[in-house]
């Protein structure tokens, strides 16, 4: 695998966001289609697609195509920073603690946990 392919309303934007939780480069000739990329081994693609419907997290009304998960090292101190940026803290947490489900500007779901199991 090379890349993960985020299909949003706006690719700049929603790849901005990643930037500045990620770090990385943006690279981009097309606003359509956006490439993130990071410290060579990580690439997160944007695509526009009209019409976008978000993920609706927990329910299934439009399904869910993905979610990305993040291992950091304190789960409120990230959850802030992407508040920050644009991001918003999911109703629904099944986590118990161990995790904290967080949706991006564009409304998908992405998880922070302090364990990779």
């Amino acid at each position: 695998m090379f890349a993960v392919t985020v299909d949003c309303p706006d690719p700049l934007s929603l790849a901005n966001f990643y930037r500045e939780f990620l770090g990385g480069e943006l690279r981009s000739s097309n606003p359509d289609f956006v490439v993130l990329t990071t410290d060579g081994s990580v690439r997160l693609d944007f695509q526009r697609v009209d019409n976008h419907r978000p993920p609706e997290w927990p329910d299934s009304g439009a399904p869910r195509r993905l979610h990305l998960d993040f291992v950091v090292g304190d789960l409120e101190q990230v959850a802030q920073l992407l508040v920050g940026l644009g991001a918003t803290r999911a109703s629904h947490q099944p986590g118990s603690g161990r995790f904290l489900v967080m949706l991006d500007p564009a409304g998908h779901p992405l998880c922070l946990s302090t364990e990779c199991n």
